[in-house]
């Protein structure tokens, strides 16, 4: 039997905010072992939590990105249940009324365009970390994450493939980051996903029984285990067994799921009405301020760099990977006035030394300007495509211009036709064998001859009269 798998994402984000949701504490990662903790987020008796109004912008900026309906008043509920991570024994979320339903994203397939729905996306606090010492046998807590801020985004179970989950979380991801409301770190737990997923029948209407995957940190991981995970159930339905309702864990050492848990039905959390915690009521003129907000997403943005600028499709994916990228390609090409060539630096010279360095493409020496001055004297034939490299790296490292970089190098391109002439004679008269060769149909060695003359003028010749030159020369007996 041909079986189809039935997809739904959890995705949790935390939200860029300086303090927690309920309370004045820090969010910033990395500090000592509960040192970011107060007797609000500690959950000592008495205390009462204050909602942080900043994360309920943040989490309206997602919502009406991704074309949520933000409802007007939305309620606060205690989700129970008892980890040692989780110090008031309940977590304080949004249950029977969120922040916002009923929206959507697109993504591309290799069958073209595809809309996955949104459920619902709420806020919620994080829970503190759990590190287990298995060595020597103790088990240690850290709350400086509890009532870290969270938005939850749920989705329909619209992805029927692996790969449309992984494309769906990117797209996620992308737009968070482009909001500047979420780092989108996995490794940090700062962006984190849980997988629903279950087989059915081709044809059938109903929803196999599924299982939940937790544990994925990166989005191959989220691929790879919805993979195992589809072979697994497949293996189990074609013995005629029964896939059973439960929680696993992805083991990416031995790329294998294995069972964490009975899965929990909502019943079995005991959620009721947070009785701290007034509804959030939002206006429309508080809904309209943040859309003001919202910037250019990613989506819009390839295409337009497309319809715009003329470059490929592929150039526009690259170039608009973050914000701070799009930002600086674009402002290369509007004061060059080269789009593709600009694309073509940015994505090949700027992006090798961010890499190479680590660094952030804020941080790059070389500002949009000097490089748009370093493509018009390329385009004016001041320096050729070869001395341009070297130009390039003499900026990246001094931080100056490259009219300055040139006049105190000397490394103005050769022009004057007579001079280059003379070159080409030499070089000629210096390879009597390579010559014979040439002549008699090694029609290849034509490229030697331009590499020896650039050679003999420090690659500043112009290779446009050097090629008119050596043709016209050794067209000659």
């Amino acid at each position: 039997m041909d079986y189809e798998p039935v997809i739904g994402l959890e995705v949790h984000a935390q939200l860029l905010t300086k303090t927690k949701i309920f309370c004045g504490c820090s969010t910033r990662f990395g500090e000592a072992p509960n040192s970011n903790t107060c007797p609000v987020c500690l959950g000592m008796p008495g205390v009462l939590p204050v909602l942080n109004r900043k994360v309920v912008e943040y989490a309206m900026k997602m919502a009406l990105a991704t074309n949520c309906t933000v409802n007007r008043e939305s309620t606060w509920a205690r989700k129970n249940y008892f980890y040692p991570d989780l110090p008031k024994g309940y977590q304080i979320t949004q249950f029977d009324h969120p922040l916002a339903e009923h929206g959507y994203v697109n993504i591309e397939t290799t069958e073209g365009g595809k809309r996955i729905g949104i459920t619902r996306i709420h806020m919620e606090e994080d829970a503190g970390k759990s590190i287990h010492d298995e060595s020597g046998g103790s088990s240690f807590v850290d709350l400086n994450r509890a009532a870290v801020p969270l938005i939850e985004i749920v989705s329909e179970p619209d992805m029927r493939s692996p790969e449309e989950a992984a494309q769906y979380l990117r797209r996620l991801h992308e737009i968070l980051v482009y909001l500047e409301i979420c780092d989108g770190n996995m490794e940090e737990g700062s962006f984190r996903c849980d997988a629903n997923i279950s087989l059915r029948p081709k044809g059938e209407k109903a929803f196999g029984i599924r299982s939940e995957l937790k544990n994925m940190n990166s989005f191959n991981n989220v691929q790879h285990a919805l993979e195992y995970e589809i072979e697994r159930q497949r293996a189990i339905l074609e013995r005629g067994a029964r896939v059973v309702q439960e929680t696993r864990l992805w083991d990416a050492s031995r790329s294998v799921t294995h069972s964490m848990r009975g899965k929990e039905e909502a019943h079995d959390y005991r959620y009721f009405p947070e009785p701290d915690l007034v509804p959030v009521v939002i206006s429309d003129d508080w809904k309209d301020d943040i859309l003001k907000t919202i910037p250019e997403l990613p989506l819009e943005k390839r295409e337009r760099f497309v319809s715009e600028y003329g470059i490929p499709p592929y150039d526009a994916g690259v170039l608009t990977a973050s914000r701070a990228l799009a930002d600086y390609y674009e402002e290369v090409a509007r004061l060059s006035g080269r789009p593709k060539i600009a694309s073509n630096w940015v994505m090949g010279d700027v992006l090798a030394h961010v890499n190479e360095t680590k660094m952030e493409i804020e941080e790059v020496p070389i500002k949009p300007a000097a490089l748009a001055e370093l493509i018009g004297v390329i385009e004016d034939g001041t320096i050729s495509g070869k001395i341009a490299k070297e130009v390039f790296e003499e900026m990246w490292n001094s931080g100056k211009g490259p009219k300055e970089i040139i006049e105190n190098q000397g490394l103005v391109q050769i022009t004057d036709a007579g001079e280059l002439e003379r070159t080409v004679e030499e070089v000629l008269a210096a390879h009597p064998q390579q010559l014979d060769q040439y002549r008699s149909g090694k029609q290849q060695l034509f490229g030697f001859f331009v590499g020896q003359t650039m050679k003999a003028t420090g690659g500043k010749a112009n290779p446009k009269i050097v090629n008119e030159l050596l043709k016209k020369k050794l067209s000659t007996p």
